[in-house]
């Protein structure tokens, strides 16, 4: 997917994460009512998580273990950018002023229906909103 981000080659939004209180509604809400699809999904008990398809390629990713009540600022966890150069965005994020929250590694994520091997790294934004680097996104 060609973008026109001259700084960082073929970024875009990748996902955003929520924690949910209840996560199964949240899962069928955004499945039946909205027509996301599960691209992959791990975990169990308060741990799982899913990789919900909006349509476009692009996710919302849904995590167990949300508060009960209203949420001063919402749900959203992170944001995250697909980028082919993880560290590289980090690196410029970084020269900005950004907070590495966490350095660049590699992870499986051990989904269903097969692992998911990615590249990622967390800074905090300038309002201290938390950005994810995405590389190899999900397929």
């Amino acid at each position: 997917m060609a973008g026109n981000n001259a700084i960082i080659e073929d970024c875009g939004i990748h996902h955003v994460a929520i924690r949910a209180y209840d996560f199964e509604a949240s899962v069928k809400f955004y499945t039946e009512a909205l027509g996301f699809t599960e691209k992959i999904a791990w975990g169990d008990g308060d741990g799982k998580a899913v990789m919900l398809d909006t349509g476009d390629g692009n996710y919302l990713e849904i995590f167990a273990r949300g508060q009960d009540g209203p949420k001063s600022e919402g749900s959203i966890l992170h944001f995250a950018l697909r980028t082919d150069d993880c560290d590289g965005a980090l690196e410029r994020a970084k020269s900005a002023g950004a907070e590495v929250t966490m350095e660049p590694k590699y992870i499986d994520i051990p989904s269903r229906p097969t692992s998911t091997p990615v590249r990622i790294a967390f800074c905090k934004g300038p309002d201290g909103e938390t950005i994810e680097f995405l590389q190899n996104e999900i397929t």
